[in-house]
């Protein structure tokens, strides 16, 4: 621990050494769950809180409704006392550190919403007490630890630095990746002063493999929104090559293929029907926002969410044109969807480009219909859709297949051996090509 360490967080990392802090989360989402349980495994005594009742009740039942958390791992930490939820802030009194994972999503303008943060960021200002250590890992823009959290938490009248701690710490969860998860992904952590920072590594080191610290809550803030616009990019640019591709009558999926064999130079990116998700469609929004304020005006990335923004309605034109091409019109046509998540196996919809591109199709008069394994129902406004069931003869009564998310539970032989026509906008059929079975 550093040299010169105040009382109040000498304390603190006393009991983070001993395990005897009691340790919180504020949102039990995908993020949240999967982290306070790391917590609770790690053997500290962790409270989630969090506003959603359905939730708090089903943790208590040891009930996993995030596909990364394991039920019975979770149903063991409840038994032995180690995990709870409360819908109720005033546990947050109880707590050594808080670890925020709220939502932060985009208004209709596309500026950032900071309401959630806000929201518990007063809460834990209301309880805020000498030796708490308090870590934002909500995505946000470049600047928000300092400039919005750090002014509510010294309302209370307490010193950063030596009475409380405050840190960010990205969150960088992938849904649905089994081989990186909380504990092996690597963490990175900037503190206010360098005592939060200290203190901040010390917490996280007791349940995540390796830590990576920086100068500043601004910097790790920026690293996310690097990573993922970095992706939003990459992605930009596969999806521009694929309508060129198909401009040229090339197979894009080929072209990456052949392109991924060099061993320096190239990272394969591939296209699809659009972005989805709870980060790469709104992380760059929350960069170019602070960019234009600041009076710089990021056109690459810009140009990058344009491009991907376009991917929908052109995979709408793809279906079109291929039905045209048998002498079918759109309209009133059966177009069956595969996957409505907005990536393979997990049962998240947030942002997912198979909405929009279901809902094109819809208002273009196209008799839609859906198969998800993870999503028995859709509501997009008036427009209220249940999942079928994939067989041979549901396959065969369409016109059209498009897989839109390439869920590893179908069955792409029988899909490709019962489907007139496929549009495949992730290149799940790869191993059955036929002439029936196109690309995007």
């Amino acid at each position: 621990m550093q040299a010169n360490m105040p009382e109040q967080g000498r304390h603190l990392a006393q009991k983070i050494h001993t395990r005897s802090a009691r340790v919180g989360v504020i949102g039990l989402g995908y993020v949240g769950l999967p982290l306070l349980l790391e917590m609770a495994k790690a053997g500290f005594r962790a409270t989630g809180i969090d506003i959603d009742e359905q939730r708090v009740n089903a943790v208590n039942a040891g009930t996993s409704y995030v596909l990364d958390v394991p039920g019975e791992s979770l149903q063991v930490c409840v038994r032995t006392g180690h995990l709870r939820a409360t819908s109720s802030f005033a546990a947050l009194g109880e707590l050594d550190t808080i670890s925020i994972c709220v939502p932060t999503p985009l208004r209709k303008t596309k500026d950032p919403d900071l309401s959630y943060i806000v929201a518990a960021v007063e809460a834990v200002s209301l309880q805020l007490r000498p030796g708490q250590l308090v870590v934002l890992e909500s995505t946000t823009y470049p600047g928000t630890t300092q400039e919005v959290v750090l002014p509510i938490l010294e309302k209370s009248g307490l010193q950063v630095g030596k009475e409380f701690f405050l840190a960010f710490s990205p969150e960088r969860v992938d849904p649905g990746n089994r081989h990186y998860t909380t504990r092996n992904i690597p963490k990175v952590i900037g503190g206010v002063t360098p005592h939060c920072t200290a203190l901040a590594v010390l917490l996280y080191q007791q349940f995540v493999e390796r830590i990576v610290p920086v100068s500043s809550p601004s910097t790790a803030e920026m690293v996310k929104l690097l990573e993922n616009t970095f992706r939003s990019v990459n992605i930009a640019l596969a999806n521009e090559m694929a309508m060129l591709c198909h401009t040229f009558g090339i197979n894009v999926w080929e072209v990456i293929e052949a392109a991924k064999t060099k061993p320096f130079g190239f990272m394969a990116f591939y296209p699809g029907p659009g972005l989805g998700g709870h980060c790469i469609p709104v992380d760059p929004h929350y960069l170019t926002w602070k960019a234009r304020i600041n009076g710089f005006e990021p056109r690459f990335i810009e140009l990058a969410g344009q491009v991907n923004s376009q991917m929908p309605t052109f995979t709408v034109s793809r279906i079109a044109d291929a039905l045209n091409d048998r002498r079918k019109s759109l309209k009133g046509s059966k177009i069956l969807a595969l996957g409505v998540t907005y990536k393979k196996d997990v049962n998240d919809i947030r942002e997912s480009p198979a909405l929009e591109v279901i809902h094109k199709l819809h208002q273009k008069g196209a008799v839609v219909s859906y198969a998800d394994p993870y999503i028995p129902e859709v509501v997009l406004g008036d427009l209220v859709m249940r999942a079928v069931e994939l067989t041979p003869s549901v396959l065969e009564a369409t016109d059209c297949v498009v897989v839109l998310t390439d869920h590893t539970a179908f069955d792409y032989e029988m899909i490709a051996s019962h489907s007139p026509l496929i549009i495949d906008c992730r290149n799940a059929l790869r191993d059955f090509p036929a002439p029936h079975i196109l690309p995007l």
